[in-house]
């Protein structure tokens, strides 16, 4: 049985993390660590945490640097096999979603569960591929707060860049996943998210938008370059100008006709207006 250390972070969100310890207290399962790392609120988290102080392991409560700086704090003092960080505010799925879960649990570096979703007016279960590709992390990410990390992983990567403000965790699993990391995805729920934080603002989507571009271009410029050009070349094919033009060419006729009207095109115009036109 791995031990498991839970990481949760908080910055004044005292009705969000008296839910996320509250679901983590209810968690049938033993060999369980629980960390909680505390920027310094000024409402009543503190309080909270003194009060749950018998089922958390390890707690502190002081300034911090930003998300990913007091997620790096969480790492450093944990000494489970498989950290999992689950916000103030997340929850797990239900109370024996562990113990339920714990076979899955094994020998692999990301573990990934399917998870909760909920906001805006969304409500669905998302869920990560069963085969990791590129194009997925490309486009996509993991959701943290159902993946399980081998600690060790992050003596082989490196914490999380505390230079970006929301795609750290992104750049730490491409990163990982270039690197050899073994991947498994388990299709059962572990937990719930709530849209609502700076990530989920237009702000952060342009902060994600330009983080992650940023990331690819330094550090990722081949797989950057030729993703965009397949991407592009994948979105001509779906346009409805080639879907007619290749119903045209599947007929000798339709070829004919196409050829007919290219070289009138030819005749008719100039070579710069040609180049107009088969823009």
């Amino acid at each position: 049985m791995p031990k498991i250390s839970i990481i949760t972070i908080n910055y004044n969100n005292a009705d969000g993390l008296r839910k996320t310890i509250e679901s983590v207290k209810a968690q049938n399962f033993s060999d369980l660590e629980y960390i909680v790392i505390d920027g310094g609120s000024s409402d009543q988290s503190v309080e909270i945490i003194k009060e749950y102080d018998g089922y958390i392991s390890k707690w502190v409560s002081e300034k911090d640097n930003g998300i990913y700086n007091a997620l790096n704090k969480g790492i450093k003092i944990a000494t489970g096999e498989y950290l999992l960080f689950l916000n103030s505010g997340d929850h797990f799925y239900n109370k024996n979603v562990l113990t339920n879960n714990l076979e899955y649990i094994d020998i692999y570096d990301i573990i990934v569960f399917d998870i909760h979703f909920s906001g805006f007016g969304k409500d669905y279960i998302f869920k990560h591929p069963d085969e990791l590709h590129f194009s997925f992390l490309f486009e996509e990410t993991f959701a943290h707060q159902s993946v399980f990390i081998k600690r060790n992983l992050f003596k082989k990567i490196g914490l999380y860049d505390e230079t970006l403000k929301i795609v750290s965790d992104w750049k730490f699993f491409i990163n990982a996943i270039a690197s050899g990391a073994t991947y498994k995805c388990v299709h059962n729920v572990l937990s719930s998210f709530y849209f609502g934080g700076v990530s989920s603002t237009a702000e952060g989507t342009r902060i994600r938008k330009e983080e992650r571009e940023k990331v690819l271009k330094n550090e990722f410029s081949l797989y950057y370059t030729d993703y965009l050009r397949l991407r592009n070349y994948n979105r001509t094919l779906e346009t409805n100008r080639f879907r007619m033009l290749t119903e045209i060419e599947k007929s000798k006729r339709g070829k004919k006709v196409f050829s007919l009207i290219l070289r009138t095109y030819i005749f008719l115009f100039s070579k710069e207006k040609l180049k107009n036109i088969l823009k």
